[in-house]
């Protein structure tokens, strides 16, 4: 196993594998509808609203998984891959990772996650959000998406540690790692 140039948090660690898990059940949940259903959701006629056409199910399940996909580059803020590009990347494998090349992509995404879902869920909790047939099927979609609230937070929290461990003093470090 990798270690990181300077000592990782136990608490930023497991953030980090966190983070993932807040995106899994907003996504199994549009799962629901790419296999048909309605997931309580009404349409303007009050009938159950469904996924039509091939293009609508191949959207969904991509924005599932791109949205796993980002989750877990979180991991890269507290893995030897966030210091070090892998070598299998063109141009700069095997090359540093400068710490803001990190930390400004990391603080402008969870800045946007937090602007997305506080606009995304504006209504929410009031009667202009999304019909549907009853009251169960909204508390179910809304306890799927509301870890998504926590992204944004976690994320902006894991590039302050990513920060301190890395980008507080950007001279090279010369110590073994544990501070030994």
């Amino acid at each position: 196993m990798t270690t990181t140039e300077r000592p990782v948090p136990r608490w930023a660690y497991r953030l980090a594998h966190v983070i993932p898990f807040l995106t899994l059940p907003s996504g199994l949940w549009r799962l629901g509808l790419v296999f048909g259903s309605s997931m309580g959701m009404l349409d303007d006629n009050g009938n159950p609203a469904h996924l039509v056409g091939a293009g609508g199910k191949v959207y969904v399940v991509s924005l599932t998984i791109f949205s796993e996909l980002v989750a877990l580059t979180a991991l890269g803020l507290v893995s030897r891959w966030g210091e070090i590009a892998p070598r299998w990347i063109p141009f700069i494998g095997g090359r540093r990772v400068h710490p803001y090349a990190a930390i400004v992509p990391a603080t402008l995404g969870a800045l946007s996650l937090i602007a997305i879902w506080t606009y995304g869920f504006r209504d929410a909790w009031t009667d202009h959000f999304i019909p549907f047939a009853g009251t169960g099927w909204k508390v179910l979609m809304l306890t799927c998406y509301a870890p998504l609230y926590l992204w944004g937070p976690a994320l902006l929290v894991l590039t302050w540690a990513y920060y301190r461990r890395r980008g507080g003093s950007l001279r090279p470090v010369t110590e073994s790692v544990g501070g030994v």
